[in-house]
């Protein structure tokens, strides 16, 4: 599917929350923002970056706001996703389509939008955490150019789900089980926890 497809796709999909998403997404769509299809989600971007996301999970649905630390949240809505770990992602949560005040949201995105432009940002830091290969993946890869070429096209962080999933295991029978359970997903091109991404 192009990503117009994997969009609509997203957001016909049955679901409780489907309303509320499509609701959100009218308000958003006012705004000018560039829709887009990144990260298994609808993102919303301003000259090439991007600004906000839609998400639906199994008890919530919301808005992301990659650098929602430096909105300022006057009616104190706003979640850090991982509290001591999120440094600029911030979260707008719904439970029902009545909790979404169009007004206030549309507020929230165009101060998102506002500061996106005045070029205020808080990038990653790439360098505290190294991608360690565990040694039945090296093994694995010595067998199947296939695998590593593969392995090495996954973000820098699903190699990480992967490495720290398959090493983290004290017992090398359960390293080998976890390798063979994610070899497949790897070979597809999948992150190891893509499956929850939508529950």
């Amino acid at each position: 599917m192009d990503t117009q497809e994997k969009l609509e796709h997203y957001f016909a999909n049955p679901s409780p929350w489907r309303e509320g998403i499509q609701h959100i997404r009218s308000i958003i769509k006012d705004t000018g923002l560039q829709e887009d299809w990144k990260w298994s989600y609808p993102c919303y971007a301003l000259n090439g970056r991007t600004i906000i996301s839609i998400g639906s999970f199994k008890n919530h649905f919301g808005v992301w706001f990659f650098q929602g630390v430096f909105l300022e949240d006057k009616k104190k809505l706003l979640r850090n996703a991982q509290d001591g770990k999120t440094k600029a992602m911030r979260s707008l949560y719904y439970e029902s389509i009545e909790d979404i005040d169009p007004v206030v949201l549309k507020e929230y995105v165009l101060e998102a939008i506002q500061n996106s432009k005045d070029g205020k940002e808080i990038k990653p830091d790439r360098s505290k955490k190294k991608v360690v290969i565990p040694v039945e993946l090296e093994s694995a890869f010595a067998k199947a150019e296939t695998l590593k070429t593969a392995f090495d096209t996954l973000s820098p962080s699903k190699q990480r789900e992967y490495t720290e999933h398959i090493g983290g295991a004290k017992q090398e029978a359960t390293r080998l089980r976890r390798l063979e359970k994610c070899i497949p997903m790897i070979l597809e091109g999948k992150g190891l926890n893509d499956k929850y991404k939508n529950c």
